[in-house]
């Protein structure tokens, strides 16, 4: 069964008419009853109006992954046999193909080390670069598990709050705060590189500068560069981290994985790479035991995705560009309710605070707002930032037209 909706025809008059999208990204899969995560949070619940609250929050998307994956898994699946793995002879070869050609980074097929997931890669690093009580840094707002995790391994978190510059349409970097910060005890940065929520790609100038100040702190920098595929402005790279000319670019850790941008996170399947040798060996010893194997048919998945996914993925970021617009468009129609546009990712980054302050106590809450309106987002005060709300365009254009409508309702 797959959803879909139809569009209002003023679509149309847009510089990307709905015609110009393939017509595989204009509905989706019905995802109620499969474990959705996404979809299954308002599964008992309904918005004022009656109407099921349409799920536009955990960034995953709602498209179907490509051909070449689904292919990839059946033919691993048609072997039979799921035992216990290690990285599989192409994973490391195929990223590494897919590295220099998407973002001119060359790396050794050695580096890379298969994990089950980028969450699980942060905590690894917590361990093996630092000692309990020292802390490890990171540019609010920011993905939930950068606030979370360091105390669960017994580490200090030291967010670091970064800028909205409405007049250059981005956020940037208090850099003043950010070496302020760098007290002996902080010992990793860890760096969002394409950055969620706000979908900032940081320039070369910005991550040499990051540089500097970490090697003059002797501060490790992790960079978990899982959106580098989704870039959405065209006058916009991705530079790796790692990819510099610099000493501490050769001795931080990247992490990468295939999961955003051909929707499998749920394969759990991503990949560290480690260019220090002495840093590699030490990699299992600081799981801890507690890091299961990557899952065989996310290693599967990965290197169909990395090797022969590109056409399709091309083809998304039509999508993407597509309803980034729509969003932005709708955003800015609601009074005291802004969004500086997304340089990357799915994900727009909604500010309320002015709307907060206009409403009586009690009233005044963004995420239970929408979803009374049958819309629902990310709460921003898991990402440190209480007045705002992340919204995942990454979803057929009309089931996102739908939610946008609902979101103007939700407000005004």
């Amino acid at each position: 069964m797959f959803l879909s909706v139809r569009h209002d025809t003023d679509m149309s008059k847009r510089a990307l008419k709905i015609d110009d999208l393939a017509e595989e990204f204009l509905r989706c899969p019905d995802r109620h009853g499969t474990g959705s995560e996404k979809w299954d949070r308002y599964l008992d619940r309904s918005s004022s109006t009656g109407k099921e609250i349409l799920p536009l929050w955990v960034a995953d998307m709602d498209f179907q992954s490509p051909d070449v994956v689904l292919d990839a898994i059946r033919r691993r699946t048609d072997h039979g046999v799921f035992g216990y793995t290690h990285d599989t002879p192409e994973f490391a070869q195929s990223l590494t193909n897919h590295l220099h050609e998407q973002h001119n980074w060359q790396i050794n097929p050695s580096w890379v080390i298969g994990v089950p997931g980028i969450v699980t890669g942060l905590s690894i690093t917590a361990r093996l670069l630092s000692q309990p009580g020292d802390g490890i840094l990171t540019l609010s707002p920011i993905y939930p598990p950068f606030l979370f995790l360091p105390k669960l391994a017994e580490r200090k978190s030291v967010p670091v709050p970064m800028h909205a510059d409405a007049s250059a349409q981005r956020w940037t970097i208090d850099w003043e705060a950010l070496e302020a910060a760098m007290t002996p005890d902080v010992k990793i940065f860890w760096l969002c590189h394409p950055h969620n929520p706000t979908g900032a790609v940081f320039t070369r100038s910005e991550l040499l500068r990051i540089a500097e100040l970490c090697e003059r702190h002797q501060v490790t920098v992790v960079s978990d560069e899982i959106w580098d595929d989704l870039i959405l402005d065209d006058d916009v790279q991705h530079i790796p981290f790692a990819s510099l000319d610099h000493p501490a670019a050769q001795r931080s850790i990247t992490f990468v994985a295939a999961s955003k941008t051909w929707n499998i996170a749920g394969l759990g399947c991503a990949a560290a790479i480690v260019p220090n040798e002495h840093l590699r060996k030490q990699w299992r010893q600081a799981g801890g035991g507690l890091v299961p194997m990557v899952n065989p048919l996310g290693y599967a998945a990965s290197e169909a995705a990395w090797k022969d996914g590109d056409p399709w993925r091309k083809k998304l970021l039509d999508v993407l560009h597509y309803n980034k617009q729509m969003a932005v468009d709708a955003v800015e129609k609601i009074q005291d309710v802004s969004c500086i546009p997304p340089q990357a990712t799915y994900l727009l980054w909604v500010d309320c605070t002015e709307w907060i302050t206009h409403r009586p106590p009690g009233q005044n809450h963004p995420q239970k707002t929408c979803e009374a309106a049958g819309i629902g987002l990310s709460n921003g005060a898991d990402f440190g930032s209480p007045n705002f709300l992340r919204l995942n365009f990454g979803c057929p254009p009309a089931l996102l037209q739908e939610g946008l409508k609902r979101l103007q309702n939700a407000f005004e």
